[in-house]
């Protein structure tokens, strides 16, 4: 891992479960585990499982300016995201191409948390804090362990009073086997789920009591990998795995438009001066291609980079595929010709293992209306 310049406090025990800690984000991150990858996903869908996801990068923004910086930075209205209450959010360039996203935490007054995968959000964020009354705080101690399932909020209960009145997209600061920990509702799973931020002296105290307590309740650990199975289904977008950085058109420089991936939503009603929102608005109906589903007539997953065709001619390219033991469903999100992001619309793989009939496929594939992962009580 040459490039791995960041270092998760969990690694000895992914390494325990017989993960090689494959590079992500400069991190050695845990991909796989020497066990069944279904058995993983099905337990995050019938009971919980818990991952480690501190590739993440945390930057904490404090002072009265940083407001004003994430405003800049980002396609979300700060000013409705009060302390306790955090938000997914997008950052464009000046061409309004997408070039990561985040979720926003307000921690005070003048605190705030911003997580983000591995675009260009922290680079962002220091240019716009130049000159301004705003210090940015990089934080590879905080460790993220995400416990998701339905079952973890019966396991938290027993130690967290008040977390199951935590809502969607809401965090608490609280203790955990007597670690200061900050929980927030929020995942990478379309499940109910918690992902726990905590220092990285005590992560390793904290997982192994969630493991070995939660043995008993079916939770296990789970790898990276089966969030690509889980986003599939809950139509969760991952950078740069589905956009053009990894599929390029040519002659193009990279990026897509928020038109184009979906994320449109993610522009707070009436907002103007962030960071691209002129180019943004212009982009409106010159998407060149769309995200949507992909159903397949198939025993098992397809593979990056497949070919998705309509008769004689390509159309699409599969950006990440998933298989579900739980529903028997092959699935995959894809990048298609805007035509063809219909629901039905007839079409087929042309794939490294899998050559198949297929239906372009609304997604999420899993719980549409979103009910598991904002539940109450």
């Amino acid at each position: 891992m040459a490039l791995s310049w960041r270092f998760s406090a969990l690694a000895d025990r992914h390494r325990a479960l017989g993960s090689n800690l494959e590079d992500w984000s400069g991190m050695g991150t845990a991909w796989t585990y020497d066990k069944d990858i279904y058995e993983e996903h099905i337990a995050v869908r019938t009971k919980a499982g818990i991952m480690d996801v501190s590739g993440l990068k945390k930057v904490h923004l404090v002072g009265p300016h940083a407001i004003a910086v994430l405003e800049y930075i980002t396609t979300r209205d700060m000013t409705k995201v009060y302390p306790g209450k955090s938000v997914y959010a997008c950052m464009l360039n000046d061409r309004g191409h997408f070039t990561d996203d985040c979720i926003v935490y307000r921690t005070g007054p003048n605190s705030w948390m911003l997580v983000h995968g591995s675009g260009s959000g922290f680079e962002e964020i220091v240019k716009q804090a130049q000159g301004r009354n705003c210090a940015v705080l990089f934080d590879d101690d905080l460790h993220d362990l995400s416990l998701q399932g339905p079952l973890a909020v019966d396991y938290l209960e027993k130690y967290v009073p008040g977390i199951r009145d935590l809502k969607y997209f809401h965090h608490m600061q609280t203790t955990l086997f007597g670690a200061p920990v900050m929980i927030s509702r929020t995942g990478y799973t379309g499940e109910r789920g918690y992902e726990i931020f905590v220092r990285g002296q005590d992560a390793g105290m904290v997982w192994d009591r969630i493991v070995d307590e939660g043995k008993d309740m079916g939770i296990i650990p789970v790898c990276f990998s089966v969030l690509d199975m889980l986003r599939v289904e809950s139509y969760l977008l991952f950078y740069p795995y589905d956009n053009s950085q990894m599929y390029p058109f040519a002659n193009e420089q990279p990026g897509d438009s928020l038109w184009e991936l979906g994320l449109d939503f993610t522009v707070s009603p009436g907002k103007t001066g962030f960071r691209g929102a002129e180019e943004h608005a212009r982009l409106k109906g010159k998407e060149r291609f769309k995200i949507f589903g992909l159903l397949v007539e198939a025993d098992g997953p397809t593979d990056l980079g497949d070919e998705v065709w309509a008769g004689d001619k390509k159309v699409g390219v599969i950006t990440c595929p998933s298989y579900s033991k739980l529903t028997n469903r092959s699935m995959a999100i894809m990048r298609v010709e805007v035509p063809y992001a219909v629901q039905g619309a007839k079409l087929e793989v042309k794939g490294k293992t899998v050559n198949a009939p297929a239906i372009a496929h609304t997604i999420t594939f899993d719980d549409p209306k979103k009910t598991k992962r904002t539940a109450q009580g």
